[in-house]
């Protein structure tokens, strides 16, 4: 009777046992599931990126233009600035700037009859960003494209805007944009502060009209003023800084500095008229024993103009605080 004892207790032993880790390994499981579902909250949608990372929605996308294009023909896209990159998306496109003209971009497809839509992107010298779906067309409708020079308002479209984002080496951390806005304000405004640089020989007035600054850059606003009745020919204009001692300058002795941009560039000036430019240098200073010349060449001619700009010219420039441009 004792056995048979024995015998029952283990039994209710082992069942109790197996009951145990039965309920443990359903515990488990559902802890398992929980646990899972707090770090993936997003699995069963098929969200690839389980919820911790950040989508891109539609108004942050910038909408690109629709471009056909063909085998025996050339898509031409005029932009209203130079040409600084461009992408091609697929090799059935070959894309190029115009020969002679730094804004236009010539494309054409490789094969014919590609099926695959593709895109390219193009980045221009005042910032702007432009972006196009392409496709193939027998008889492209659009041959010959102008892309206007334009700041739409994101907040009113629900659209990021296409310029003032892109940001390029040689103007540091100055907009393209920006710098555009400001030559065109220097220009409109027209006002002389300096009245005490300029030179005048032949009929021929070169004038410094101003100096500005804003962000590590500087603004030259410059005039020629032809009273003569012959039309003065620009061939070129240089800033250069060189010693005040030195009367035969070389190479060694002198300093080239190059605008960044020339806003409103005046190639002739016809008889008894004026034009005026705005010039953007980077930030510069000129040493005690040295000066800046700014020289104007006529070309096919002898009519050169040249004047001298001090340091402490440089550094009186004034402050761009806002702009005035309609």
């Amino acid at each position: 009777m004792k056995k048979i004892f024995v015998m029952l207790a283990l039994a209710l032993g082992v069942t109790g046992a197996f009951a145990q880790n039965e309920s443990d390994t359903v515990s488990a499981e559902k802890n398992n599931v929980t646990l899972a579902k707090d770090v993936y909250p997003q699995q069963e949608d098929g969200d690839l990126y389980h919820g911790l990372t950040r989508k891109l929605t539609f108004d942050r996308m910038v909408p690109p233009y629709g471009l056909e294009v063909t085998y025996d023909k050339t898509t031409h896209i005029i932009f209203p600035s130079a040409v600084r990159y461009v992408d091609l998306g697929s090799p059935n496109l070959v894309a190029g700037k115009a020969d002679g003209a730094e804004n236009v971009i010539r494309v054409k497809a490789v094969v014919k009859n590609f099926r695959d839509e593709t895109n390219m992107s193009v980045i221009t010298e005042s910032g702007s960003f432009y972006t196009f779906n392409v496709k193939y067309a027998d008889e492209p409708l659009l041959l010959n494209v102008e892309m206007k020079d334009f700041i739409h308002d994101g907040s009113k479209v629900n659209r990021p805007n296409n310029a003032l984002d892109i940001y390029l080496e040689e103007l540091g951390c100055e907009s393209p944009k920006l710098v555009q806005l400001i030559n065109k304000s220097i220009h409109k405004e027209n006002r002389r502060h300096v009245k005490h640089i300029g030179s005048k020989a032949f009929g021929i007035q070169y004038l410094l009209r101003g100096i500005y600054t804003h962000n590590g850059l500087l603004y030259f606003h410059t005039q020629i003023r032809n009273s003569s009745n012959v039309p003065f020919e620009v061939d070129f204009v240089t800033f250069k800084i060189v010693d005040k001692k030195v009367m035969k300058r070389t190479a060694i002795q002198e300093q080239v500095i190059f605008p960044l941009r020339a806003y409103n560039y005046a190639t002739v000036v016809a008889g008894n008229k004026e034009e005026r430019t705005v010039f953007t240098l980077d930030k510069f200073t000129i040493p005690s024993d040295k000066v800046l010349v700014v020289e104007l060449n006529e070309k096919s001619g002898g009519r050169h103009q040249s004047f001298t700009v001090e340091n402490e010219d440089i550094v009186r420039a004034r402050v761009i605080n806002e702009l005035k441009v309609k």
